[in-house]
């Protein structure tokens, strides 16, 4: 479980981050960043329909909130991060998805240190 200081509630966050932020995707899922200004990294999830029933769909989240745990270090200070799942997402192995998680954020990470940002 993720800590609450590391969770991201408000929609203004998740709209700032998906408009504003640099983007990244693989076929199970989408990652956005940005900067918020705030202090510890900010992470949310965006887990719709499309991705399965409502058990599927926990099941999905539960395991992104794992796997993102685990890579908490990677993030900016003051960064706000969403990760989306795609359809595909239901049906990967748990190995897969921290796989496709990795090359994501080595990706935005890669861009944003690129293009000047903090």
């Amino acid at each position: 479980m993720l800590s609450p200081e590391s969770r991201m509630r408000r929609g203004a966050e998740f709209t700032a981050a998906v408009k504003r932020g640099t983007r990244a995707g693989r076929p199970t899922l989408v990652v956005h960043l940005t900067d918020s200004g705030e202090e510890a990294p900010r992470v949310g999830f965006v887990v719709s329909k499309a991705v399965g029933n409502a058990v599927i769909r926990n099941k999905v989240k539960r395991r992104l909130r794992h796997l993102i745990r685990e890579r908490l270090d990677r993030l900016p200070r003051g960064s706000l991060l969403v990760v989306r799942a795609n359809p595909p997402a239901a049906s990967a192995r748990y190995e897969q998805l921290g796989a496709e998680l990795d090359l994501a954020l080595d990706r935005v990470l890669r861009r944003r240190s690129t293009d000047g940002q903090r």
